[in-house]
């Protein structure tokens, strides 16, 4: 028989945790709005100077000049793990040399228009764990 005392509790964290969470991660969703309706993609991504670089599967022209970016790892067995979410203003990645660099680097879901780079310069970092109470 569970109790609530199994039941895992949320616990904020702080930037700098989540921010290293982030960072060992590649796979997350970009989020942003069109339309008045929340779009949410699939992305990988890659943490370098203090940016985010996103590689995501949505339209150049449809990202608008700030995004959210959603990165978790909860396991369905036990209920735990953690979740990272990043906002700020958001730019296309538009250099050509920079487009071939990340290209090589960051794996694609589609290649083709809406293969799309963008850079995210993070305002807002939050994250939170899910854990189990100690007994």
């Amino acid at each position: 028989m569970s109790t609530t005392d199994d039941i895992p509790r949320m616990a904020e964290i702080s930037g700098a945790e989540a921010l290293w969470l982030l960072e060992g991660s590649t796979l997350g969703r970009l989020v942003y709005a069109r339309r008045g309706q929340a779009v949410v993609r699939p992305a990988r991504h890659l943490w370098e100077f203090g940016r985010l670089v996103v590689r995501t599967p949505a339209p150049a022209r449809a990202v608008p000049v700030t995004a959210t970016y959603h990165v978790d790892e909860i396991r369905t067995t036990t209920g735990t793990g953690w979740s990272v979410t990043v906002a700020g203003p958001a730019d296309v990645v538009t250099d050509p040399d920079e487009q071939a660099h990340y290209r090589r680097t960051l794996p694609g879901w589609a290649h083709g228009p809406h293969d799309t780079l963008l850079r995210l310069h993070p305002q807002t970092v939050t994250g939170f764990r899910l854990a189990r109470p100690r007994p």
